[in-house]
């Protein structure tokens, strides 16, 4: 008899997911909440989807499952990734590792996984939400109920992602169906996202961007260091290098611990470089005013903004500037520190740390608490860098899930 397989979630995790244990002979249902599956990809890389990284390895992930995401990662690596959407039709190009559809369109991502799903005769019911998922110990089989209607599979894979980015669908509900069964859910929390910080003088630099490196300290100690291409907001710091930190200050918030930033404006200068660049401009520029001496130095609302915390006017003369107030300027072009309040929400979020605790299931995904119960995806304890890694879980995993529940492998 073939086997039944649902799959609750059509997101990357589950189009992956029902491509592959389609493709092993079971007959597959993916129930999605939204009007469409994939809605996520589509806003993924500004729209172009970033689907991957030919730098690969478990140092950029994070969670409780970092010694299964190396064996996942590894079943389903970068190289099948590629021949599975060229073998798809899709051409693909590399920018400095980062793998990009040809088109530059996350729509063909989606496009042809669609497609795929098709060719599959994987059968989608789009907006149909699980709101019931048990095991009937009589029959041996799950019983899954939407919108008052029944139906019994052999196995079920939740990818039903984390809670980041609501309106796509991660709204936490799949956290819920995995702790009916008894699975202990890690916090979750806000990953990839801004951070809101306390000091009011974000509005002067909002829409700057530029090249800078932060260091996050929680309770005075350095949790982390990212260097890239800074946003200023109105209420804080974006861009990847403050995505890169947000997950570890979030939790470090949650546990009520003091976070603060420190920013370099100057990555690659320390004290010693700094001030004798400093120096060699003064010799030159002494007579220079202020606003002008800093020209060139890096974006000039910065520039205005670190003059006054400094106490130094713009119409000031290089010249006339005490050392103690030069000091004071070197000290916060190399580390303007201020103080982490906040993140952005799920609803701002690219993706969501925390999930089902890695620990309870097993190498090929299947829920210890629960045979033929599988996961896949950000619903999992397990998030990545910005760069691809999240999507390329989301392959892996789906992957290793999806053949794994065709064949009932534990």
């Amino acid at each position: 008899m073939e086997r039944k397989v649902a799959v609750i979630g059509g997101g990357a995790a589950g189009m992956m997911a029902a491509i592959q244990t389609a493709g092993a002979g079971a007959a597959v249902t993916i129930y999605e909440k939204n009007d469409r599956v994939g809605k996520k990809i589509l806003s993924t890389g500004n729209g172009r989807c970033n689907f991957s990284n030919e730098a690969m390895g478990t140092e950029f992930y994070h969670g409780s499952g970092k010694a299964l995401a190396e064996e996942i990662l590894s079943a389903f690596d970068v190289a099948q990734t590629k021949d599975f959407f060229s073998a798809l039709g899709m051409r693909i190009r590399a920018r400095d590792g980062y793998l990009y559809p040809a088109s530059d369109q996350a729509s063909t991502v989606l496009d042809v996984l669609r497609y795929e799903l098709d060719r599959r005769h994987v059968t989608v019911h789009t907006q149909e939400a699980v709101q019931t998922l048990s095991f009937d110990e009589g029959r041996k089989q799950f019983l899954t109920v939407r919108q008052g209607k029944e139906a019994f599979y052999d196995a079920v894979i939740l990818c039903c992602g984390g809670k980041a980015a609501p309106n796509t669908g991660s709204d936490g509900s799949g956290f819920r169906l995995a702790a009916r069964f008894g699975h202990r859910i890690v916090r979750p929390v806000p990953a990839l996202a801004a951070l809101v910080c306390k000091e009011s003088f974000y509005k002067q630099v909002a829409g700057v961007r530029c090249d800078a490196e932060l260091t996050l300290q929680v309770a005075g100690k350095e949790a982390g260091r990212e260097r890239g291409e800074l946003q200023l907001t109105d209420y804080g710091l974006s861009g990847i290098p403050a995505f890169q930190l947000c997950r570890t200050a979030a939790y470090a918030l949650l546990d009520k611990e003091p976070v603060t930033v420190r920013i370099s404006f100057l990555p690659g200068f320390d004290k010693a470089s700094c001030g004798s660049f400093f120096r060699e401009r003064l010799a030159s520029h002494e007579t220079d005013e202020m606003d002008v001496f800093l020209t060139g130095m890096v974006n000039k609302k910065i520039n205005h903004l670190l003059l006054k915390l400094a106490g130094i006017r713009e119409t000031e003369r290089a010249k006339d500037v005490s050392p103690a107030a030069f000091a004071r300027l070197q000290n916060l072009y190399l580390g303007l520190e201020t103080t982490v309040t906040g993140t952005n929400g799920f609803d701002r979020a690219q993706v969501c740390a925390g999930g089902v605790d890695c620990g309870e299931v097993t190498r090929h995904l299947m829920s210890k608490k629960q045979p033929g119960l599988y996961f896949a995806g950000e619903i999992l304890d397990i998030d990545g860098f910005c760069g691809g890694y999240n999507l390329q879980w989301a392959w892996s995993s789906g992957a290793v899930a999806g053949k794994a529940a065709a064949s009932g492998v534990m």
